[in-house]
């Protein structure tokens, strides 16, 4: 699967579970929905990345990646209920970061 450079970093970093490094992933102005919730800015989404790693220790392993559309189809298993879960994230990428990402069902 042939996945943009700062995918693969998110994905990495989410499996190492460095909040920072995950968060640099993202533009400043960045913008993340999950859960019903948005979280704007890379400091934000620090944060929410941080409590969910600690949270839920969740993992991704990349099932598929639609390059057209940027959404990137994932295996998500941690210490939350129904795990495993595959989910959608929905990318907006410019300038090697991310500005927009949606996780979907």
């Amino acid at each position: 699967m042939n996945l943009p450079t700062v995918i693969q970093e998110l994905v990495k970093t989410q499996n190492e579970f460095d909040s920072a490094a995950y968060a640099n992933c993202f533009a400043e102005d960045a913008q993340v929905l999950d859960e019903g919730k948005t979280h704007n800015g890379k400091a934000a989404i620090e944060q929410w990345i941080d409590k969910s790693n600690k949270d839920y220790r969740a993992t991704m392993e990349p099932v598929a990646f639609d390059e057209k559309e940027d959404i990137l189809s994932a295996k998500i298993a941690g210490t939350f209920p129904g795990s495993p879960i595959v989910l959608q994230f929905h990318f907006t990428i410019a300038d090697g970061k991310i500005q927009n990402l949606k996780v979907t069902e």
